[in-house]
């Protein structure tokens, strides 16, 4: 056997199996070996160390991850309810412009009427009482001159108050709408402190993991440093008995085939809308032609498509993106080119801090960074990524395309 090219996974699975051969056979004489038991022992033991401070501090991460999940969940409600707020909100002004104006008519007909009753001579208290022919006339004409005078007001009045008790519920509504938003800039505001604590974990954590692979790959050494000299110390002992015995012996190496399966790659998909033009082919062009910057790097995809697309690049991570600009969940609102996100989500560590964005192609398609560029259908991306809290689509950088 060539023990100068043996892996190192060869000589560790040599290793294993030349330690019975050695109880047998027994150190050939005058050599130790360069790397003992003890100090794979030594390294294992660190390792361990290593590896329990890395699981502590992963839990850590975990729990603000739950923590963060949490928090997001209640922002996205939040949004939620300034969402339908504002809905009430036009509704409502909806409802105060119709009796503006139902109100502006009936001033309108009351003021001809009396326009027009002054320039004919009108109906007064004077002709009454001249042109009525008894008592009992005069009493019925003024009772009827006063009951459509009463009708007049009360018609105006009435429109009145109904226009001020739908100002009042509007300013309700503004005053509920403030106190949402506020929440919301609250809510930002912590989420944006945990992304910051968990940068800090997870720093710790990178270190803790570069430790481990370090001490990983140091005992990986020493097994194999172990497993070439016992192996060499075998065949020195191996060739020695059969000197001795005098008799014509052979060896045979074993060798082991390796053999590698190719990983398939994700290919994307293509959308054919043929509905989009001017500045919404653009995007949709620039989706196409950016290829994927790397695995957990959604949001960068993202504003390298606008920066490829002559838009400038967006800064923030797919968290910030949601906040900023996705405004809407109706899909009726959703167009080619939009930018559609969720602020987190429960699939993976780094979506439930930083969440996911795609940009709307159309034709019911969405495009994302997954670590490949893939084309998904909308439906099927809100259905996965709306675990945690609701998608939400708008214009990035509020540039509105065409």
């Amino acid at each position: 056997m060539e023990f100068d090219s043996m892996t190192r996974r060869q000589a560790i699975r040599f290793l294993l199996g030349a330690t019975a051969t050695a109880g047998m056979l027994g150190t050939f004489p005058g050599q130790a070996l360069a790397v003992s038991q003890s100090d794979v022992d030594k390294t294992n033991s660190d390792l361990s160390s290593a590896q329990a401070q890395l699981d502590k501090v992963q839990k850590q991460l975990d729990s603000i991850g739950d923590e963060y999940q949490a928090l997001s969940e209640k922002q996205s409600d939040t949004l939620d309810q300034i969402e339908s707020v504002n809905d009430q909100i036009d509704q409502t002004q909806e409802s105060i412009d119709a009796k503006q104006k139902e109100l502006d008519e009936k001033k309108e007909r009351l003021s001809k009427r009396v326009s027009s009753a002054y320039k004919s001579g009108g109906v007064d208290i004077l002709s009454v009482l001249l042109n009525s022919s008894s008592l009992q006339e005069l009493d019925s004409n003024i009772y009827y001159l006063d009951k459509v005078s009463e009708a007049d007001s009360q018609m105006i009045a009435d429109v009145k108050s109904a226009k001020a008790e739908l100002d009042q519920q509007k300013a309700d509504l503004q005053s509920q709408k403030s106190e949402l938003e506020s929440l919301n800039e609250t809510q930002k505001a912590q989420l944006k402190q945990m992304q910051e604590k968990q940068q800090e974990v997870q720093d710790v954590i990178d270190g803790l993991s570069s430790q481990v692979k370090q001490l990983m790959d140091k005992r990986d050494s020493e097994l194999a440093a172990m497993a070439e000299e016992k192996a060499k110390q075998e065949a020195a002992a191996k060739a020695a008995a059969a000197a001795a015995a005098k008799s014509k012996s052979s060896s045979s190496s074993g060798s082991s085939r390796s053999s590698s399966g190719s990983a398939a790659s994700g290919v994307s998909g293509s959308t054919s809308d043929g509905t989009t033009t001017g500045s919404q082919a653009k995007v949709i062009a620039a989706c196409k032609s950016t290829p994927s910057p790397g695995a957990g790097l959604c949001a960068m995809w993202v504003s390298q498509v606008f920066n490829n697309a002559g838009y400038g690049y967006a800064s923030g991570n797919a968290c910030d993106m949601y906040n900023a600009w996705c405004t809407s969940s109706n899909l009726s609102n959703l167009k080619p080119g939009m930018i559609v996100a969720v602020s987190s989500h429960p699939h993976t560590s780094a979506g439930r801090i930083y969440g996911h964005i795609g940009i709307y192609v159309g034709g019911g398609n969405l495009m994302d960074n997954i670590g490949y560029i893939r084309t998904i259908n909308i439906n099927s991306w809100i259905s996965y990524y709306g675990a945690t809290v609701t998608p939400r689509w708008g214009w990035l950088m509020g540039i509105k395309l065409s």
